[in-house]
Formats: C-alpha cells, structure tokens, sequence
C-alpha cells in the first residue's frame, strides 16, 4: 500500500475575518492566524475563535464603518 505524504505549509499572517449574521456582515481585522500556503485555507487558534466570538456575540463599538455595493449573482 502506499503512503501518501501531506507537506502543506503555513504561515502566520494577520487576515481578516467576515461573518455573515442576520443583521449583517461583521468584518474584524487584523486576526492572527496559520494560513496554508498552497490553499489559502486559514486555522484559528481556540483562543483567538473565543476571542472572535465574544466580539460578535457582545458587539462591542466598532472601530469604523464600511459601506459596499452589494450584487446577486445571474448565471
């Protein structure tokens, strides 16, 4: 049988992170996280998803407001 070998790298960046809820989006910024180099794909840290969900659910003031144009898709 051969063995397959997963050699996916991370990195540590800082992205941002978007919700959808049913008031609207929540964009929070500057959330650390291992994002893999080849998929793009983003692992949180438990604390950090604690640290996300206390943001959301409390809705603390956010630091600013953004406004965008919102499309729907017509294949």
């Amino acid at each position: 049988m051969d063995q397959f070998q997963w050699n996916e790298q991370f990195v540590e960046q800082e992205v941002t992170y978007v919700l959808e809820t049913d008031d609207g989006l929540v964009i929070i910024e500057n959330v650390p996280a291992r994002v893999s180099v080849q998929t793009g794909e983003r692992l949180f840290a438990p604390a950090v998803v604690e640290q996300l969900q206390e943001l959301i659910w409390h809705r603390t003031k956010p630091k600013r407001f953004v406004q965008t144009p919102v499309y729907e898709f017509a294949a």
